[in-house]
């Protein structure tokens, strides 16, 4: 076990989001998202490379059945909705539209997202300009109807939706909203057969605790790692809501957390790289790893 954060990549991305371990390629995806940008990092050879995606994609999940594929198939959720994106050899990104969203209003964008236990992608949206301190997201889910994938809302009233993750046993939803003006994360009851969250109940009060609760991940134990974005931290709660420890990295905004590597026992985190002066986080935008002596639960491929 080594809780020592190490730098995997100095990707200095502007948002880096959404970290999904491919088994199959014992490989790191990733997302910028101001940067349109899809990243992957191989692991045994540490060579990284990025395509370029049309639209801002907030999360990303490996498509099932895309395995043959040289580098996979991906559902994206972006700016206007969601796409199914296939990276190129020659650098291209085919993308085929899944399904659109109307959006309440101007500027927004899909942000945090993953899918269930049973592979069926649930994001929110969030007006980008945070500033604007907009509860006008909603927590969608990808679903079939007849069919045709379609978007269904689940929640409202959310600013800045992240921090989604599952229980290993896939009853218990987790979903923040990382805004300074809520900065809480709750857990539900969810209906593995109709994929449907209910009884929201506050699991943890981030106000009192260093950082805003931002992305997250669970471990085989049920424990819930979030990023505590704006404090250098990632924090594993238990399932009963309490703090058990925080590890640090060099870096002050860390965005979402994943396990990977060939055990599921590597914490990758990605970062923010906020603008003005980063003498003293150089490494702000990078991804790390950390290794903290239990392991995840490998990511559900996306059924649509």
């Amino acid at each position: 076990m080594s809780e020592q954060a190490e730098l995997v990549l100095d990707a200095r991305c502007g948002v880096g989001e959404s970290p999904v371990w491919d088994s199959a390629r014992q490989c790191l995806w990733w997302v910028d998202i101001p940067g349109k940008a899809l990243w992957r990092w191989h692991s045994d050879s540490g060579q990284a490379r990025q395509w370029t995606t049309p639209e801002q994609t907030g999360c990303i999940a490996l498509a099932a059945g895309s395995d043959a594929l040289p580098h996979g198939q991906w559902i994206a959720a972006m700016e206007t909705g969601v796409a199914r994106l296939t990276p190129g050899d020659d650098g291209s990104v085919g993308t085929e539209r899944i399904t659109r969203v109307t959006h309440p209003q101007t500027g927004m964008r899909f942000n945090d997202g993953r899918c269930d236990r049973q592979g069926r992608l649930r994001a929110g949206t969030m007006v980008a300009d945070m500033s604007l301190a907009a509860p006008s997201g909603s927590l969608y889910a990808l679903d079939l109807d007849d069919r045709v994938p379609a978007l269904r809302g689940l929640e409202a009233g959310y600013i800045t939706p992240n921090g989604m993750a599952f229980s290993p046993d896939g009853r218990t939803m987790y979903l923040s909203d990382s805004h300074p003006n809520r900065q809480t994360v709750w857990a539900f009851d969810y209906d593995t057969d109709t994929g449907t969250p209910h009884n929201r109940r506050v699991f943890i009060d981030f106000r009192p605790l260093p950082g805003r609760p931002d992305g997250a991940a669970v471990d085989t134990d049920g424990c819930y790692w979030i990023c505590g974005n704006d404090a250098g931290l990632v924090h594993r709660f238990t399932p009963a809501g309490r703090l058990d420890r925080s590890l640090s990295v060099p870096v002050k905004k860390p965005a979402m957390c994943a396990f990977g590597g060939a055990g599921l026992d590597t914490l990758y985190v990605t970062s923010i790289r906020p603008g003005g002066d980063l003498a003293d986080q150089p490494l702000a935008g990078g991804v790390f790893a950390l290794r903290p002596g239990v392991r995840g639960l490998d990511e559900p491929r996306c059924a649509i």
